[in-house]
């Protein structure tokens, strides 16, 4: 059993992921790239403490949308910023520390 010395509790629990979650200051935007295709921009989500690849995953299949997830943030192809608050507060993000731009 592997035990965080962070938490002093186990990982298996999962528990320092749901803190972090709640402390992240999320910047999301919009940008235009090649031939005019629009992209939403997901910025501010540390990848150390929560797994980049999860959360891109979990918005790719609810917006049903192409995207990838480098160098600290998840680009979605697509004009989701609409519904992108929504979805990240499902997922557990704090709904005051996400700005839409």
């Amino acid at each position: 059993m592997d035990v965080d010395p962070i938490t002093g509790l186990p990982k298996e629990l999962g528990v320092f992921e749901e803190i972090s979650k709640e402390s992240q200051q999320i910047t999301i935007s919009l940008v235009k790239k090649r031939f005019g295709k629009k992209y939403t921009i997901i910025e501010g989500i540390d990848s150390k403490d929560i797994n980049l690849k999860d959360i891109a995953k979990a918005l790719k299949s609810k917006f049903a949308c192409g995207g990838t997830y480098k160098n600290g943030t998840i680009e979605l192809q697509g004009d989701y910023r609409s519904n992108i608050k929504n979805a990240l507060v499902e997922l557990g993000f704090k709904s005051e520390n996400i700005v839409v731009k």
